[in-house]
């Protein structure tokens, strides 16, 4: 017997669709891992739980970006291929629509798909030389001062080599995947999916030279706060906040482990973009 995950999106249509898909799966003869997203929330141990299944055949995603973020939190690195199903409005990361899924499912269920390898994020913490976190981030890591912090200063250090001191609301560091997400919001470039490159966006620089920066991924970056910062969070993937201070220090290097998405034969990545970003007169 086949067995398939499925995460949905604390919301009440989803759960219906949910329903219905896992009846539909059911008569196929297969059965059904599923867990419901849970809201963002501070880092611990206790809302930090991975996928314990590694026999899983694929997940199925129902919700947004912000579901599919924490789904791909869930699997952690297990080779697992992912698809995400969209409602209401399109994202980047979703490969078909609710109404498409019954249709999509079933080629899938027949091996009739692609698959997409995404570049992750590996990301360590580390606090008087001790390790406190270890995350992997499909689309970003961000360094955000709280509403009365002062301004960020950002020490940032390419292979152990001083690149700059961001002066800013803070920083992100993106993956090709996150480059569509708050990157782009912050100014920073859209990558495709397939360049190997690392994007360091600063947020509301308060030096205008301060541009996004694209690197090698064969690079490792660390970041630290000078002394005295205090009220600034970093976050992974939106979905989970870590309060740091100028005691800790952040190591940011392409991950071991790519994400295995599912595409589709009709999807095509510059069609949605077009879509999203509303070029050429496209619309959502």
């Amino acid at each position: 017997m086949r067995k398939v995950g499925l995460f949905v999106k604390k919301d009440q249509k989803a759960s219906r669709k949910a329903d219905e898909f896992e009846s539909w799966l059911a008569k196929r003869k297969v059965e059904v891992i599923r867990k419901e997203s849970q809201p963002p929330g501070m880092h611990s141990t206790a809302n930090n739980e991975v996928c314990t299944t590694p026999d899983l055949f694929c997940v199925f995603v129902l919700g947004g970006d912000g579901t599919f973020l924490s789904a791909v939190h869930w699997i952690g690195n297990l080779d697992i291929p992912v698809l995400g199903i969209k409602f209401g409005e399109i994202g980047f990361l979703a490969e078909t629509a609710e109404e498409n899924l019954i249709a999509n499912a079933e080629k899938i269920l027949n091996n009739e798909f692609t698959i997409s390898r995404r570049m992750r994020l590996d990301v360590r913490v580390t606090r008087d030389s001790e390790e406190i976190v270890k995350e992997t981030v499909l689309n970003d890591i961000v360094i955000n001062r709280g509403a009365l912090a002062r301004l960020a200063d950002i020490e940032t250090y390419i292979n152990n080599h001083y690149l700059t001191t961001f002066r800013a609301d803070g920083l992100i560091v993106a993956t090709p995947t996150g480059s569509t997400a708050y990157s782009l919001a912050a100014g920073g470039p859209v990558i495709h999916p397939d360049v190997p490159g690392i994007i360091l966006t600063p947020i509301c620089p308060f030096t205008l030279t301060n541009r996004p920066l694209i690197v090698p991924d064969s690079i490792s970056i660390r970041l630290k706060l000078e002394p005295g910062a205090c009220d600034i969070m970093l976050t992974f993937d939106g979905q989970q906040g870590l309060d740091i201070t100028d005691q800790d220090t952040i190591i940011i290097r392409r991950g071991s482990h790519p994400l295995s998405m599912i595409t589709l034969a009709h999807r095509h990545y510059f069609d949605v973009l077009k879509a999203k970003l509303r070029w050429s007169g496209g619309r959502v």
